[in-house]
């Protein structure tokens, strides 16, 4: 039997810490990343960057392939959902365009300018531009500071009801994580969960800073998120709705 090479759906740069790797699932050669790290259990994920495998330090390869082996139609159909998958149509912004914005609407309004955006009084947004097609990215950049200003707020709030101190927050412009944590370098967010209502957006800030108790995915760790977010199987399953219909600008 001949086995078909896949290639990896978005080709990255590997972290330190990761090793790619490849691995036959029937007539598929499928590439994966490994990253060891402190974890007690395997965990595998698929996104657009293809399958990536988080495995404690001391597990054995053989323990990490069989695992993967033992989820392989489960592999081969994410891959294959992925593969599939269309990136939207970038949204032409024109005047008076209204986009989701913390549960509610915002409306663009278009003027000439020197590409700036003026938040008015009546919520709506006006960019001032000194040619059409930069519209995008003077929306963008606004955006990104009402989210660093939004998130950053909620995210003091539930780190109090944590009783941590608030973490460093960096915003990211990942094509599909919407948060990560890291003990050393604190926790990031997609500024793009500014087109969400806000209790995704909290849910989202929970999850990561429930990882500064539990760096996995284990039942403690969403033991620690229903503690701080008791409907979050609702609000989980309303953000993965809720990603297909994230805007990009044009």
């Amino acid at each position: 039997m001949q086995r078909q090479a896949e290639l990896p759906l978005d080709l990255e740069t590997p972290a330190a810490g990761e090793t790619p790797r490849t691995i036959a699932l029937g007539d598929r050669i499928v590439p994966y990343i490994l990253r060891r790290a402190r974890r007690r259990t395997i965990g595998l994920t698929i996104d657009h960057r293809g399958l990536r495998v988080g495995a404690p330090h001391r597990a054995p390869l053989i323990e990490v392939e069989t695992l993967i082996r033992k989820h392989g139609d489960w592999v081969r159909q994410k891959l294959d959902e992925w593969r599939s998958r269309r990136c939207p149509e970038p949204l032409h912004l024109t005047d008076g365009t209204r986009l989701p914005c913390l549960g509610g609407e915002m409306e663009i309004r278009l003027a000439a300018g020197n590409n700036r955006a003026v938040w008015n009084a009546d919520s709506t947004l006006t960019l001032c531009l000194r040619a059409p097609e930069h519209a995008g990215g003077v929306l963008e950049k606004a955006l990104k500071a009402l989210a660093l200003e939004h998130f950053h707020a909620e995210l003091k709030h539930h780190a109090a009801r944590f009783g941590v101190p608030t973490p460093p927050l960096r915003l990211s412009s990942a094509r599909t994580r919407w948060g990560s944590c890291s003990q050393k370098s604190g926790i990031r967010l997609n500024w793009r969960l500014i087109h969400f209502p806000p209790q995704i957006i909290d849910y989202v800030i929970v999850h990561e800073l429930a990882h500064l108790r539990e760096m996995n995915h284990s039942p403690r760790f969403w033991a620690i998120v229903a503690h701080y977010c008791p409907d979050f199987r609702t609000t989980r399953a309303q953000l993965k709705q809720l990603s297909a219909t994230v805007p990009a600008f044009a």
